[in-house]
Protein backbone atom coordinates (compact mmCIF):
# COMPACT_ATOMS: atom_id res chain seq x y z
CA UNK A 1 0.00 0.00 0.00
CA UNK A 2 1.49 3.20 -1.03
CA UNK A 3 1.30 5.92 1.65
CA UNK A 4 2.06 10.01 1.78
CA UNK A 5 5.00 11.56 4.13
CA UNK A 6 5.88 14.89 4.52
CA UNK A 7 10.03 15.24 3.93
CA UNK A 8 12.22 18.23 4.33
CA UNK A 9 14.88 19.24 1.68
CA UNK A 10 13.58 16.12 -0.09
CA UNK A 11 15.55 14.28 -3.29
CA UNK A 12 18.86 15.83 -1.45
CA UNK A 13 21.35 14.54 0.49
CA UNK A 14 20.31 16.48 3.38
CA UNK A 15 16.70 15.01 3.10
CA UNK A 16 14.88 14.43 6.30
CA UNK A 17 11.55 12.96 7.46
CA UNK A 18 8.86 15.19 10.04
CA UNK A 19 8.22 13.48 12.90
CA UNK A 20 6.70 14.09 15.88
CA UNK A 21 7.80 13.74 19.57
CA UNK A 22 5.57 11.46 21.85
CA UNK A 23 5.32 10.89 25.49
CA UNK A 24 4.25 6.97 26.23
CA UNK A 25 2.50 5.81 29.43
CA UNK A 26 5.40 4.97 31.06
CA UNK A 27 6.98 8.47 30.40
CA UNK A 28 9.49 7.36 28.04
CA UNK A 29 9.31 9.36 24.75
CA UNK A 30 9.27 8.31 21.02
CA UNK A 31 9.74 9.84 17.20
CA UNK A 32 6.84 9.30 15.16
CA UNK A 33 6.56 8.92 11.87
CA UNK A 34 2.76 9.80 10.14
CA UNK A 35 2.11 8.20 7.43
CA UNK A 36 -1.01 9.18 5.46
CA UNK A 37 -3.27 6.99 3.64
CA UNK A 38 -4.48 9.84 1.60
CA UNK A 39 -2.01 12.74 -0.02
CA UNK A 40 -4.66 15.74 0.66
CA UNK A 41 -4.77 14.98 4.16
CA UNK A 42 -0.94 14.98 4.40
CA UNK A 43 -0.70 17.92 2.00
CA UNK A 44 -2.76 19.87 4.51
CA UNK A 45 -0.89 18.60 7.69
CA UNK A 46 2.22 19.90 5.69
CA UNK A 47 0.67 23.65 5.27
CA UNK A 48 -0.40 23.72 9.10
CA UNK A 49 3.46 23.02 9.90
CA UNK A 50 4.26 25.73 7.55
CA UNK A 51 2.34 28.25 9.43
CA UNK A 52 4.07 27.39 12.33
CA UNK A 53 7.38 28.19 10.43
CA UNK A 54 8.64 24.89 9.56
CA UNK A 55 10.45 25.36 6.54
CA UNK A 56 8.76 24.16 3.34
CA UNK A 57 7.68 20.17 3.00
CA UNK A 58 7.32 17.79 0.23
CA UNK A 59 4.44 15.08 0.37
CA UNK A 60 6.32 11.64 -1.14
CA UNK A 61 4.58 8.34 -1.51
CA UNK A 62 6.26 5.46 -0.69
CA UNK A 63 5.37 2.28 0.29
CA UNK A 64 3.87 1.44 3.73
CA UNK A 65 6.66 -1.13 4.34
CA UNK A 66 9.09 0.73 3.15
CA UNK A 67 8.60 3.58 5.89
CA UNK A 68 8.19 0.78 8.57
CA UNK A 69 11.46 -0.75 7.68
CA UNK A 70 12.70 3.02 7.64
CA UNK A 71 11.26 3.48 11.29
CA UNK A 72 12.30 0.61 12.64
CA UNK A 73 16.10 0.98 11.37
CA UNK A 74 16.03 4.06 13.04
CA UNK A 75 14.38 3.50 16.35
CA UNK A 76 11.22 5.35 15.26
CA UNK A 77 7.65 4.42 15.50
CA UNK A 78 5.09 4.96 13.12
CA UNK A 79 1.39 5.32 12.81
CA UNK A 80 -0.84 5.39 9.93
CA UNK A 81 -3.20 8.17 9.55
CA UNK A 82 -6.90 6.54 7.72
CA UNK A 83 -8.40 8.73 5.42
CA UNK A 84 -10.19 11.81 6.33
CA UNK A 85 -8.25 11.66 9.62
CA UNK A 86 -7.98 15.46 10.55
CA UNK A 87 -4.05 15.44 11.62
CA UNK A 88 -3.67 19.01 13.20
CA UNK A 89 0.31 19.75 13.96
CA UNK A 90 0.90 20.16 17.86
CA UNK A 91 1.82 23.36 19.40
CA UNK A 92 4.71 23.31 20.66
CA UNK A 93 7.46 22.55 18.59
CA UNK A 94 11.01 21.51 19.78
CA UNK A 95 13.58 23.28 18.17
CA UNK A 96 15.73 20.56 17.90
CA UNK A 97 17.32 18.89 14.14
CA UNK A 98 19.16 15.15 14.26
CA UNK A 99 22.76 16.04 14.50
CA UNK A 100 23.68 16.54 10.90
CA UNK A 101 20.66 17.99 9.31
CA UNK A 102 20.08 21.63 8.71
CA UNK A 103 17.02 23.56 7.24
CA UNK A 104 19.03 25.40 4.84
CA UNK A 105 19.37 22.25 3.28
CA UNK A 106 23.34 21.95 3.68
CA UNK A 107 24.53 18.11 4.99
CA UNK A 108 27.07 18.27 7.96
CA UNK A 109 28.31 14.79 7.39
CA UNK A 110 28.42 14.11 11.32
CA UNK A 111 27.59 10.54 12.28
CA UNK A 112 23.79 10.73 12.74
CA UNK A 113 20.54 8.45 11.31
CA UNK A 114 20.28 9.83 7.80
CA UNK A 115 19.44 12.98 8.54
CA UNK A 116 15.98 12.60 10.02
CA UNK A 117 13.66 15.60 10.83
CA UNK A 118 13.20 15.93 14.55
CA UNK A 119 11.19 19.12 15.17
CA UNK A 120 8.27 18.04 16.58
CA UNK A 121 6.22 18.15 19.09
CA UNK A 122 6.90 17.29 23.07
CA UNK A 123 3.20 15.68 23.43
CA UNK A 124 4.07 14.83 27.21
CA UNK A 125 5.68 18.10 28.58
CA UNK A 126 4.47 21.03 29.76
CA UNK A 127 1.51 22.62 27.85
CA UNK A 128 1.04 19.21 25.74
CA UNK A 129 -0.95 16.65 24.53
CA UNK A 130 -1.71 13.25 25.43
CA UNK A 131 -3.36 10.59 22.77
CA UNK A 132 -6.68 11.16 24.47
CA UNK A 133 -6.78 14.96 24.76
CA UNK A 134 -5.67 15.03 20.74
CA UNK A 135 -8.49 12.85 19.93
CA UNK A 136 -10.95 15.35 21.52
CA UNK A 137 -9.32 18.01 19.87
CA UNK A 138 -9.52 16.86 16.20
CA UNK A 139 -12.97 15.55 17.44
CA UNK A 140 -14.38 19.42 17.96
CA UNK A 141 -11.89 20.19 14.86
CA UNK A 142 -14.08 18.22 12.29
CA UNK A 143 -17.41 19.14 13.96
CA UNK A 144 -16.17 22.61 12.41
CA UNK A 145 -15.31 21.17 9.14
Amino acid sequence: MRVFVLLFNARTENEGIHSLRVQDEEGEMHNVVLMFENEDDATRFGLMLEAQDFPPVTVEALEEEEVREFCEGAGYDCQLLKEGMLAVPPENNVDEVERDWNPDGTYDGGPGGGGSRDRASDEGGDGGFNNDELERLRQRLEKLL
